[in-house]
C-alpha cells in the first residue's frame, strides 16, 4: 500500500525545511519542477526516473539530486516498488558555503556515505529534533556540492536554432495561462492570439517547459494552492480559488505533483507536525 509522510521543519534564520518519507508501489509523479532542489535517498526497492530527457535508476546506497526548475517524473521500476526520504532545501540552504548555486550534472550519485548521512539527519528533522537535524543537514548538503557539483553548463537555447524565439513563446504562454488560472484559454485561442499553429506553440511549450501547456497548468495551479494551504486556506477553497473543478479534482493532481493529498500537506505545515496520506 502506498503510503507518505510529510513533515515541516523550522530553521534558525532560514526559510522552513520540507521533508517526504515515502513508499509506493503503484504511484507514479506526474512530470513536474521544484522551486526548490529535491534531494532523496532510496532505502528499498528501486525507483525510476525521468530527468533530462533520459531514464535513471535509484537505489539503495544512492543519492538523487534534482535541481530547481527541471522537469521530471519518478515511479517504481518495478512491481515490488521502492522506499525514499526526501528533502527540499531552498537553494541559500544547499549552496551554503559557496559562492554560486551547485550544479549537478548527474542526478543519481552512488555516495552510500552519504546516503546514511542524509537519511540520519533527514529522520533527525522528521523527528523534530531540529538542532541535531539542522547540523547533519548543513554537513551533508556542503559535503554533498563539495563532493559530486560540477561547473554550470554553458547556456544553450533549448529546441535547435529556434531555442530562443521558442522560449518567448512558452513565457508568453505561461503568463496567459497564470493571468487565466480560472478560465483558461484554448491552445486554439492561444495559438491564434500569437500568430501560430497549435503545433508550433506545443512544439516551443514542450521545449522550454519538458511537458504540454496544459500539464504545465496543472501543476501551477497545485502550487498555487499549495500557498494557499500554506495560510491556513481549506483544500475546498484552495481548489475553486486556483481553478480545479472541485477538492477531489485537486486532491488527485496534489498527488501526482507532491505525493501527498491537500489536507494531509496542510495539517503537516500548520501544525509543524507530520502528516500521512
Amino acid at each position: 500500500m502506498d503510503h507518505a509522510t510529510w513533515t515541516r521543519l523550522a530553521l534558525t534564520g532560514a526559510r522552513p525545511l520540507d521533508l517526504m518519507t515515502a513508499r509506493f508501489t503503484e504511484h507514479r509523479y506526474a512530470p513536474h519542477a521544484h522551486e526548490e532542489f529535491a534531494v532523496g535517498v532510496c532505502t528499498d526497492g528501486l525507483e525510476s526516473i525521468r530527468y533530462r530527457g533520459a531514464h535513471h535508476l535509484a537505489g539503495p546506497g544512492t543519492v538523487v539530486v534534482l535541481e530547481p526548475g527541471e522537469p521530471h517524473t519518478g515511479a517504481p521500476a518495478d512491481g515490488t516498488g521502492f522506499a525514499y526520504r526526501v528533502l527540499y532545501p531552498p537553494t541559500a540552504l544547499l549552496a551554503e558555503g559557496f559562492r554560486a548555486r551547485p550544479h549537478f550534472p548527474e542526478p543519481v550519485l552512488r555516495d552510500p556515505g552519504l546516503a546514511a548521512a542524509l537519511a540520519r539527519a533527514h529522520r533527525a528533522a522528521a523527528a523534530g529534533h531540529r538542532h541535531a537535524a539542522e547540523s547533519g543537514l548543513v554537513w551533508a548538503f556542503a559535503t554533498l556540492a563539495r563532493r559530486h557539483a560540477g561547473a554550470p553548463p554553458a547556456h544553450a537555447p533549448r529546441g535547435g536554432r529556434d531555442g530562443g524565439a521558442g522560449e518567448r513563446v512558452a513565457r508568453a504562454v505561461r503568463a496567459r495561462l497564470a493571468d487565466q488560472l480560472r478560465n483558461p484559454p484554448t491552445l486554439g485561442e492561444i495559438a491564434a492570439d500569437l500568430g501560430l499553429s497549435r503545433y508550433q506553440v506545443l512544439r516551443a511549450f514542450r521545449d522550454s517547459a519538458g511537458m504540454p501547456p496544459f500539464a504545465w497548468l496543472a501543476q501551477h495551479r497545485v502550487n498555487r494552492a499549495r500557498a494557499l494551504l500554506d495560510a491556513g486556506r481549506s483544500p475546498a477553497l484552495a481548489a475553486a480559488d486556483v481553478g480545479f473543478a472541485d477538492q477531489a479534482h485537486l486532491t488527485r493532481w496534489f498527488r501526482r505533483v507532491l505525493g501527498v493529498t491537500p489536507g494531509a500537506y496542510r495539517n503537516s505545515v500548520q501544525d509543524g507536525g507530520r502528516s500521512v496520506r
